[in-house]
């Protein structure tokens, strides 16, 4: 589930010299810090304490294993500011101004599609289907409250002189604020109400652009290719 911040994406500090509200996964940063812990851990013990092959096989390995683990985990994030959307995925850097947003879609899994069809995942803002039935069963028990709330207040009302009738007024209850909503699909809400407001401005206009995470895939290309030449020689 990726967070504005919590068990879902979450809003992070803005980058230095920017206002972008960004969004990022803490259940992935959390995995991805384990799963680093855990790699290097076992790499530097094979590299310290191996035999023959082992420790360069680990070394090897760990090239492979800890790009990829940061690309899945820790690099994905989300950047909304007031004139582009910045998408951040494991392997791709994606530029799309508010002007080219087509929709910003929610099914399996949350989606910007530009003007032309094309179609990104944002994958700091994951779809968590478990969160959405959390949320329906919030909703149902505030609704519930609420209608029962409403009906004591109409009893209550009926016993008073006209006028006297408060408890009529209860029925705002607890979801006067609105429907209980998974937290990826109140960030989608909050990055279409961006999309709405600023998909006309003439500073939102552009084109769409997309670069390669070299740094990423460079090193993990490189672990695998050291990998397959220790374990072919070996």
């Amino acid at each position: 589930m990726t967070s504005p911040e919590s068990q879902s994406p979450a809003p992070q500090p803005s980058e230095p010299g920017t206002e972008d509200r960004v969004y990022r996964s803490v259940p992935a940063i959390a995995g991805g810090v384990l799963l680093l812990a855990i790699t290097g851990w076992l790499g530097i013990d094979a590299v310290v304490s191996g035999e023959g092959r082992t420790p360069w096989l680990a070394l090897a390995v760990m090239l492979l294993v800890v790009p990829l683990v940061v690309a899945f985990t820790l690099r994905p994030a989300v950047y909304a500011g007031d004139d582009r959307l910045r998408v951040r995925n494991p392997f791709r850097v994606v530029v799309v101004p508010w002007g080219r947003i087509a929709s910003l879609k929610s099914a399996y899994s949350n989606e910007v599609v530009t003007e032309s069809g094309a179609k990104y995942q944002l994958w700091a803002v994951p779809v968590s289907l478990r969160a959405r039935k959390k949320a329906a069963r919030r909703e149902m028990r505030a609704t519930a409250q609420a209608r029962r709330e409403m009906g004591r207040g109409r009893d209550e009302g009926r016993g008073h002189a006209l006028g006297m009738g408060a408890g009529l007024g209860l029925g705002g209850g607890p979801s006067s604020d609105g429907p209980v909503r998974a937290e990826t699909d109140r960030i989608m809400d909050e990055l279409r109400g961006l999309h709405e407001a600023r998909r006309e401005a003439e500073s939102a206009q552009g084109e769409v652009t997309v670069r390669w995470a070299y740094e990423v895939m460079g090193p993990a290309v490189a672990g695998a290719v050291l990998v397959l030449i220790l374990v072919l020689v070996g």
